[in-house]
């Protein structure tokens, strides 16, 4: 009876720390399923009705960042406790199709319930290739007006944001700047909700300039926007910082920007942060993010409104300067000038994240766990995370 006593009280209290457990997990792509061996570089973003649409590229072959890649989107209407199948986005036959950058935009009033731009590259050759000058890559853009459900052809923004050297790929790719490597984010791109540049759309991005050099000191981080819902686009000012490289942005209380990169030369296992008065046309300072730790990774960012307060900036990344684990959220109540120490997602393996807030006002993390063999979406309250 004693036995059958302690039993009982044990399973009453793991009742009551599940909960307690402020974090609840669902798998959205899990690998070898769907057609594909490998999923990898989350991005997700919340549409005006309400779901949630989860974007991963799905690797045919491996794991590799090169290869048969497609745009892959899974849809969640019930703030992400289950999810529908696996639709294709963006196929580009057996190259790479990838960087997802999902965004709405509210403000074109021909399309009143949002219309939604993926914003993405294709690659025919390898990174290390397309550093050596051997390949390029391109930058496209889908729009959606239906969630999601169908999608236009693909728009070939190449010229306008890229600047290459490659005539013998294209023609029109003669800028003496000479980018090679070209990534979105990855993860979601923004659009401005206040202030003077609201309805900007704006895409962190990165690329690398001419021959390859030591410790990647050819990257540099930049951004591109469109101030007229995507008819024309234009290049933000290069980040001047060697290295620089995958990177977020978010708005500021002020209605401008912080650009949030990955700083690949590891001369400093840390963060980069990039302000600017300008929304991103030009960056007035770059500092070193000594309280955001980082093995150099991705990393989400995102601005939130909590209930009753002001509003803050929120990330997530691995928070660790040796290994990509122990993902963590932390909150910046001064526009990303201070962080707290924040709260931890998963303990142990844990890459690449993107940061959503869902339409019961709680917040989301889609993200790589358990090395890679799968991408999940964790669901927290902001409360939480200022305990």
């Amino acid at each position: 009876m004693r036995k059958l006593s302690l039993l009982l009280i044990a399973f009453l209290g793991f009742q009551t720390l599940q909960a307690q457990t402020p974090i609840v997990e669902t798998t959205v792509f899990q690998n070898g399923e769907g057609g594909y061996l490998c999923y990898r570089i989350p991005a997700i973003v919340k549409a005006p009705t309400g779901e949630l649409l989860a974007f991963a590229e799905g690797r045919k072959t491996d794991c590799g960042d090169f290869g048969d890649v497609d745009i892959v989107l899974r849809t969640s209407r019930d703030n992400g406790q289950s999810w529908e199948p696996i639709q294709v986005v963006a196929d580009y036959g057996q190259d790479q199709a990838g960087n997802p950058a999902p965004v709405f935009d509210l403000t074109d009033r021909r399309f009143p319930k949002g219309r939604l731009f993926m914003i993405y590259n294709t690659g025919t050759a390898s990174e290390k290739a397309v550093r050596e000058g051997k390949a390029i890559r391109e930058v496209w853009y889908k729009t959606s007006t239906d969630g999601g459900q169908t999608w236009s052809e693909a728009v070939n923004i190449t010229t306008s944001i890229n600047r290459p050297n490659k005539p013998e790929f294209n023609p029109a790719y003669t800028f003496k700047e000479d980018w090679r490597s070209y990534a979105n984010t990855p993860g979601h791109a923004l659009q401005i909700q206040q202030g003077r540049y609201k309805g900007r759309l704006f895409v962190a991005a990165n690329h690398s300039e001419g021959p390859p050099q030591p410790q990647f000191q050819d990257y540099r981080a930049h951004g591109f926007y469109s101030d007229n819902h995507g008819q024309t686009w234009k290049l933000s000012q290069t980040v001047f910082y060697p290295g620089g490289n995958e990177s977020t942005a978010a708005e500021t209380s002020t209605g401008s920007l912080l650009m949030n990169m990955r700083n690949q030369s590891g001369d400093v296992k840390n963060r980069l942060l990039a302000f600017t008065t300008n929304a991103g046309e030009t960056w007035d300072q770059v500092t070193v993010a000594t309280d955001l730790p980082d093995p150099v990774c991705q990393g989400s960012m995102i601005s939130y409104q909590p209930p009753g307060g002001g509003r803050v900036l929120l990330f997530s990344n691995a928070n660790s300067q040796t290994k990509r684990e122990k993902l963590t959220v932390r909150v910046s109540q001064d526009d990303g000038r201070t962080w707290s120490a924040g709260h931890e997602i998963c303990a142990e393996s844990a890459a690449y994240s993107d940061l959503v807030e869902q339409s019961d006002g709680e917040l989301g993390v889609l993200y790589e766990k358990d090395n890679y063999s799968k991408i999940t979406y964790a669901r927290f309250g902001y409360d939480w995370l200022t305990r």
